[in-house]
């Protein structure tokens, strides 16, 4: 499968706006938007202005990248959010939400949702009871998120332990920071989505 293999803080640049893509590091000073917060590419005397088109796909462009996800599947995404009853763009946001990778994510798990997938990936986590290493897996109501038990012996796990006690975690999960499992215990709403993603926009854009 084709996965984006570039330098992520070149996705920040070209957005203009830091995605949050490297977890703490985007916090600091070594953040490249701190450094350097132009565009990537040869720089311009003037530029020319964004037409109502290019802002949607810029929109589209902020939530795939925030979540990772590639086009095609993010295609997908949108078409099950179409088919589902509701708002498109709201049904579109809590899909991508409940993406196993994100809700590892959000968890506290990992520092980033790249992070997050590679645990995923590699074996790591559980989904009641059953190893799943599908990232894109989405959760349900009531699913039970841990470690599989072998990967309690890694130093990853160890010390992921000592800075859970630290982490914030959204109302729509519940985390038991000693044992290092979690539950969804309801469907994330709006305000417990990133406010920055204009879903509209992006409605707007697959619209045409």
């Amino acid at each position: 499968m084709a996965r984006y293999t570039g330098p992520v803080c070149r996705l920040c640049r070209r957005q203009g706006d830091k995605l949050m893509l490297k977890g703490e590091r985007c916090t600091t000073r070594k953040c490249a938007m701190e450094r350097r917060s132009l565009p990537p590419g040869q720089q311009r005397a003037r530029r020319r202005k964004v037409s109502d088109r290019g802002l949607q796909l810029k929109e589209k462009q902020r939530a795939r990248h925030t979540f990772g996800v590639l086009e095609r599947q993010f295609r997908r995404h949108f078409a099950e959010a179409e088919r589902r009853p509701g708002i498109t763009g709201e049904n579109l946001l809590q899909i991508l939400e409940m993406r196993l990778d994100n809700v590892v994510y959000r968890l506290g798990f990992a520092d980033s949702r790249k992070q997050a997938r590679q645990i995923v990936r590699h074996g790591h986590i559980t989904l009641n009871g059953r190893k799943t290493d599908v990232p894109s897996c989405a959760v349900r109501l009531g699913d039970v998120i841990a470690w599989q038990e072998k990967s309690t012996n890694t130093e990853y796990y160890k010390m992921v332990a000592q800075q859970i006690q630290d982490k914030i975690v959204p109302q729509w999960l519940s985390l038991d920071r000693e044992k290092l499992y979690g539950r969804v215990l309801a469907l994330p709403s709006r305000s417990d989505i990133d406010p920055g993603i204009d879903e509209k926009a992006v409605v707007e854009y697959y619209s045409r």
